[in-house]
């Protein structure tokens, strides 16, 4: 019998300490590409370590049966350039289960969350806007915004939003709604999968007034009681207008199936053509048309 939720242990991702581990005893999962060498990314990154170090340490997992060997699951990019730099060694973080597939599922190095948290762990170890703003290849304008990033974002939606790629000017939108209307905005942006500036732009026009942040300086104006009813019925009419077509989908799908099947049969037949030819010209061209479709699909 499974024991209950309060004597069940939680496996920690990680060991408690990192390590410091000679690169040589590190196995890549995968090449850095020439072309990946000459990309944007690397440069910032090579930029980044050159500048200011490593700040996110690379992630690896212990190789069973074979003792201070590592397998390498996140930071291929950073460790290809610690060895042309000609380093000896890393700190790195020790993963407890070798899941390199679903961890990089789990890790965006894009993500302008993660961007936000390299950015605060540079600057508390000491490291100035403007020399950070040098590594990245970025004004110091940016580097100001992507740090004050979360500010007025309630910790739910920073957790919902981590790895995905949201533009900087999104959050700026949801710091005009309160935290739980701040929270639906994100779930139903994750639904969608639309992070987009215009469409926060549009969740935040359609909140009620009493939702809204009451700071003059972000407050903007929401839509009137009649014309949040009025969306609302159009969205549950589109909704049930969108159910009904999905619950006939699949018979008029095969019934098209079978129609452009026959269809097919029916212009390989050469006395049929003849005959459409001369009656029904209109038709065979039509018939012609969506087996010509249903070909080239």
């Amino acid at each position: 019998m499974t024991g209950s939720p309060r004597n069940r242990k939680i496996k920690l991702a990680f060991e408690t300490t990192s390590l410091r581990i000679p690169l040589g005893d590190i196995e890549p999962i995968r090449v850095v590409t020439t072309a990946i060498k000459k990309s944007v990314k690397y440069a910032q990154i090579a930029a980044s370590i050159r500048e200011v170090g490593i700040i996110e340490p690379p992630v690896v997992v212990r190789v069973k049966g074979k003792e201070d060997r590592y397998r390498l699951l996140d930071g291929h990019m950073r460790i290809e350039i610690l060895k042309e730099r000609g380093d000896k060694d890393v700190v790195c973080l020790i993963a407890t289960d070798d899941e390199a597939i679903t961890y990089n599922k789990r890790i965006s190095r894009m993500a302008i969350v993660q961007e936000h948290k390299m950015i605060l762990k540079a600057l508390e170890k000491g490291v100035s806007e403007e020399r950070l703003a040098r590594a990245l290849n970025v004004n110091i304008t940016t580097i100001r915004d992507k740090r004050r990033l979360l500010d007025g974002i309630c910790e739910e939606v920073e957790k919902l939003l981590q790895d995905r790629m949201v533009p900087i000017n999104t959050f700026s939108e949801l710091k005009k709604m309160r935290p739980m209307r701040q929270i639906e905005a994100a779930e139903t942006m994750i639904a969608m999968n639309k992070f987009s500036w215009p469409y926060a732009k549009s969740l935040v026009a359609a909140t009620p007034q009493h939702q809204l942040v009451s700071d003059k300086k972000k407050a903007v104006r929401g839509l009137s009681d009649e014309q949040l009813d009025h969306m609302e019925r159009e969205a549950t009419n589109i909704d049930r207008e969108f159910r009904m077509i999905e619950q006939s989908y699949g018979t008029d799908h095969l019934d098209l199936v079978l129609a452009t099947g026959y269809l097919c049969r029916l212009i390989e037949n050469v006395r049929v053509v003849h005959h459409l030819a001369r009656h029904h010209p209109e038709l065979l061209a039509e018939f012609q048309r969506i087996v010509q479709l249903r070909n080239a699909a």
